[in-house]
């Protein structure tokens, strides 16, 4: 199979959807690999690096899109690159649709193919290919927070960790899941006062375990939340629904409640965000201010690590389009359910439910 990885044109996305090791393990079973020229910059790899491991290095994004069957992205594409697509080609990568019915219907208008890494499934019913980003991201959340509660950049003016004889500062964690836990994991390690909270008391009773006492753990409800934010310096949105759009558990009536310039991480605003008064930004503008609240809302927390979060998403992936690559996409999607999960577009219609929920149509057939 004839494999594409373009050059990531998002703003301020600097990984790259495959390592030189991964290159290897196609080229080596006979896959050829197209790498557009430039494309591991970001990411710290050569156009020498991957051509040493079996890619052709091509000039653009029209040459890779145009010769390639299964294209690899990180991020979703954006309408530039949706024009690329056609009809019996197949992409791969990250796309959120729930939050983004314009580009659905450009993907369904294409004809292609659409997989997205964050519905994929593993026989668990966990997200294989969310999580190691989803890791990273929970982790620069606390670190984003706790620079954005420096009083130059917008915030309070206090330190996430407090030192002897002044408290540490408050961090509610709203989501016990990956990006959750290791958003707690580095605020516990900054010395904050951490409460996460939860729906589900299992992974409560699992995250007091994961913690050792170190953090406080609340099952989540409004009147918990409300009665919590009057204390928090920094709060983290983790809030995820299998393809569907996220929920808001932070209305902007209730920033009333909070300290001027504390501060709001929401994780979740690829899937349209958790807050009420989110929307999205980017590195380069990270924040904006509601109320006097400060919010970070960038849409690609990993990109800002992008040597980190290429190994990474290379290590989840690259089991999935060696099968996609040897089997075929079709016979690859009938072997696996848990990649048939991932299955957002297909013959010009949305296939995922909760996605079909979110975007207000009927889903088709996956």
């Amino acid at each position: 199979m004839r494999v594409g990885i373009p050059t990531e044109i998002k703003t301020d996305e600097y990984r790259v959807a495959i390592t030189p090791a991964g290159v290897r393990e196609l080229a080596s079973r006979g896959h050829e690999v197209l790498v557009q020229t430039g494309a591991g910059d970001g990411s710290a790899f050569t156009d020498d690096q991957f051509r040493a491991q079996g890619a052709a290095i091509v000039p653009d994004a029209d040459a890779v899109f145009a010769e390639a069957e299964l294209v690899l992205k990180v991020k979703e594409p954006q309408p530039v690159e949706v024009g690329r697509l056609r009809e019996g080609q197949t992409l791969f990568t990250y796309l959120h649709l729930a939050a983004e019915p314009d580009l659905s219907r450009g993907l369904m208008d294409s004809g292609a193919t659409c997989i997205a890494y964050e519905t994929v499934e593993d026989a668990a019913g966990r997200l294989p290919l969310l999580a190691p980003m989803s890791e990273v991201a929970g982790k620069i959340a606390t670190q984003a927070g706790a620079f954005m509660l420096e009083k130059p950049l917008g915030g309070r003016g206090i330190l996430l960790g407090g030192v002897p004889g002044v408290a540490a500062a408050t961090v509610l964690v709203i989501g016990g899941g990956v990006v959750g836990m290791n958003a707690a994991f580095i605020a516990i390690g900054m010395e904050a006062d951490v409460f996460v909270f939860d729906r589900s008391i299992d992974r409560l009773r699992d995250l007091e375990v994961a913690f050792g006492g170190r953090a406080s753990t609340v099952y989540s409800s409004t009147l918990a939340i409300e009665e919590m934010l009057p204390a928090a310096d920094l709060v983290i949105g983790a809030v995820l629904i299998h393809g569907g759009r996220a929920p808001h558990v932070i209305t902007r009536e209730q920033l009333k409640l909070m300290k001027p310039h504390a501060v709001l991480v929401d994780v979740s605003i690829d899937q349209g965000g958790c807050f009420e008064t989110s929307r999205p930004t980017t590195h380069s503008d990270p924040t904006f201010e509601v109320d006097g609240i400060t919010h970070y809302c960038v849409t690609n927390m990993p990109g800002a690590v992008p040597i980190t979060s290429t190994y990474a998403l290379t290590n989840a992936t690259l089991p999935y389009v060696i099968d996609l690559a040897e089997r075929g996409v079709d016979d690859a999607l009938d072997a696996s359910p848990g990649l048939r999960a991932g299955l957002n577009v297909r013959a010009g219609e949305i296939t995922h439910p909760a996605v079909a929920e979110a975007l207000g149509i009927a889903p088709a057939a996956a």
